[in-house]
């Protein structure tokens, strides 16, 4: 559905010093240098799959997706979307996608939100039937019954992301964009937005390509990650691969009734916190067993549980060593 061959954009940016001088020089000669967004990016995306799309800021995740979705042209490479090449933006391509990004609106701010569907059924040219189906099954799914039809000015933060959401999919899209689509909601709503990509992913089988600085989007949303950085690509595949190649241990946390001293928790594993009646340990993979067994023999346990590693010390991890992809 999705496919990126050796994508290559760059930028000229007028560089100038501070200084009235150095704006009176720019007025005759201006200098210019290349910067690359996107550095020789390749992957591929299939029907209906949930790829999270992921970076530190400044990685180049936004200008991939307006290449995608046609916004801008690359400077090399190739890219299709559904068979299409997204720059030409014929009218079959436009009416498959939807680029949503969470820090930018296309509702009518003094008008309520059904004025905006309205505009997009006519800008989509859809039939009215269809139409009125697609917006009550969408209301319905994100609990907006009553809220579309008052001003999007008095609608809280998360009531305009759905009706966002709403807006974007009336022409069922078979291929979802999605730029921060939770940033600034709070946990429930982000709750929400989630479960709702879950269901239309699942019920329309549209492929889903997110990204999010909320590591809980992805995990929630996305089996498989495509990682990159400084517009290159440092990782593709699945997310728990990708933790325990950066991480390849577990975190074993342990109450306990009584205070142990960090030394005795240290000839079990690594000592990553220890506090209050609690510890967390740090166990290799292959270790575990023995040192569950040892913790259980040896220290007053009162509860014990095994979990992977918080996936935002492994994004923090990966992108503190940019030019290293994961060791295999």
């Amino acid at each position: 559905m999705i496919e990126v061959d050796r994508l290559i954009k760059q930028y000229k940016v007028h560089r100038r010093e501070a200084g009235l001088g150095a704006t009176l020089r720019s007025l005759v000669r201006r200098r210019y240098e290349t910067v690359t967004a996107v550095d020789d990016l390749s992957f591929a995306i299939g029907p209906g799959e949930r790829v999270g799309f992921l970076g530190p800021n400044g990685a180049g995740k936004t200008t991939t997706l307006k290449i995608l979705s046609g916004l801008l042209w690359p400077t090399a490479g190739a890219v299709r979307v559904g068979g299409h090449i997204p720059q030409r933006r014929e009218v079959e391509f436009l009416k498959s996608i939807t680029l949503v990004m969470g820090q930018k609106q296309q509702l009518l701010w003094d008008l309520p939100p059904v004025e905006t569907f309205a505009l997009n059924r006519a800008i989509y040219d859809l039939p009215k039937a269809s139409f009125e189906q697609t917006v009550a099954e969408l209301v319905d799914l994100l609990g907006l019954a009553g809220l579309v039809n008052r001003p999007t000015r008095q609608l809280s933060l998360g009531e305009r992301m759905k009706c966002e959401l709403v807006a974007a999919l009336l022409h069922r899209p078979r291929v979802l964009f999605l730029d921060e689509p939770t940033i600034g909601l709070d946990v429930s709503m982000q709750v929400t937005i989630r479960e709702f990509i879950r269901t239309y992913n699942e019920r329309f089988g549209a492929t889903v390509l997110l990204t999010s600085h909320y590591m809980d989007d992805v995990v929630a949303l996305c089996p498989r990650v495509i990682v990159i950085d400084k517009g290159r690509l440092t990782y593709e595949g699945d997310l728990r691969e990708l933790v325990h190649r950066v991480r390849p241990h577990k975190q074993v946390v342990i109450k306990l009734a009584r205070p142990v001293a960090r030394e005795q928790l240290a000839a079990i594993g690594q000592v990553a916190a220890h506090a209050d009646g609690q510890a967390t340990l740090q166990i290799p993979q292959q270790t575990l067993n023995a040192a569950v067994s040892r913790a259980l023999s040896e220290l007053p346990v009162v509860d014990l549980s095994v979990e992977d590693p918080p996936i935002e010390d492994v994004m923090r991890e990966l992108f503190a060593h940019p030019t290293q992809r994961p060791p295999s």
